[in-house]
């Protein structure tokens, strides 16, 4: 399938800002059955100090916000050819060992209320890939069980643990417990942003996350909590990290700026030809 994204990130400052450096991980990544056909990226108010791929393959641009500005936008438009590889994306890769991805970080690091969530699922058979799958899914399905979709009482702060503890939520905090309560199980896990055409709308307000999981024999496979299946032709990765805060589209400094508003508007629609 292909995709059409067009992604405007707006940050507004309440007072011209003196000095900022952002990284911006807004490009998807070439993966296994993704192919990024086209991409650009428009910035006012900031101008591009250099570009990287970091430990986990992610691409990074590196910003300066320009002084005195009290605006930044960024804007993103590209073309991503999909397939669907249920939810497969195959060996480790990057510079980051697997290893890495057994430890737990202070967004998904479990309290009593992970372990019990964890502690239903046997550990006998998980090597089994068949069998590790299927654990991997009725975790999926238990976590979204025990944290209702919904907004507006979670932020990017929110631990997995305060997540669960809440019962609400929304695909952070999914992919969050999923990945703490993974990890218990003894499966290198890690965070995902990135883009999904919904088939009921084309304007969304913001980006999409979700889980994945490494299995022996597969390597890693994908979880999306939220809406309960294995991302698909669907899906778009742009970003991985141990958590959110490794993956996040935008992250960095500003000094002077005071308060920070952030708006975001985002489209991803399937293009019927190639333009």
């Amino acid at each position: 399938m292909l995709l059409s994204i067009r992604h405007t990130t707006h940050y507004t400052f309440a007072q011209p800002v003196s000095h900022g450096l952002q990284r911006l991980r807004l490009k998807p990544k070439p993966t296994h059955g993704q192919d990024v056909k086209a991409w650009d990226m428009e910035l006012e108010g900031a101008r591009i100090e250099a570009e990287f791929d970091d430990q986990h393959n992610n691409r990074v641009t590196l910003v300066s916000v320009e002084p005195g500005v009290m605006r930044v936008t960024a804007m993103c438009s590209g073309l991503v050819q999909t397939a669907d590889n249920a939810g497969v994306i195959g060996q480790h890769g990057g510079h980051m060992p697997l290893w890495a991805f057994f430890h737990q970080t202070p967004l998904t690091a479990p309290g009593s209320r992970m372990r019990a969530l964890a502690n239903r699922f046997p550990a006998e058979g998980r090597d089994s890939s068949d069998r590790a799958v299927g654990v991997l899914h009725d975790l999926s399905q238990a976590v979204l069980d025990a944290i209702r979709y919904e907004t507006g009482h979670t932020d990017a702060q929110t631990t997995a643990e305060a997540a669960l503890g809440a019962g609400h939520g929304v695909c952070q905090d999914h992919a969050h417990v999923f990945i703490g309560c993974a990890r218990l199980l003894g499966f290198p896990a890690r965070y995902v942003s990135g883009y999904l055409m919904m088939t009921d709308r084309i304007e969304q307000e913001a980006g999409h996350a979700w889980a994945e999981a490494f299995v022996n024999d597969l390597g890693w496979v994908g979880f999306d909590v939220s809406n309960g299946i294995c991302p698909d032709e669907h899906y778009v990765r742009v970003a991985t990290g141990r958590d959110y805060r490794e993956a996040a589209p935008v992250t960095g400094l500003t000094y002077g700026a005071g308060e920070t508003e952030l708006s975001v508007t985002l489209a991803v629609e399937q293009q019927r030809a190639e333009q």
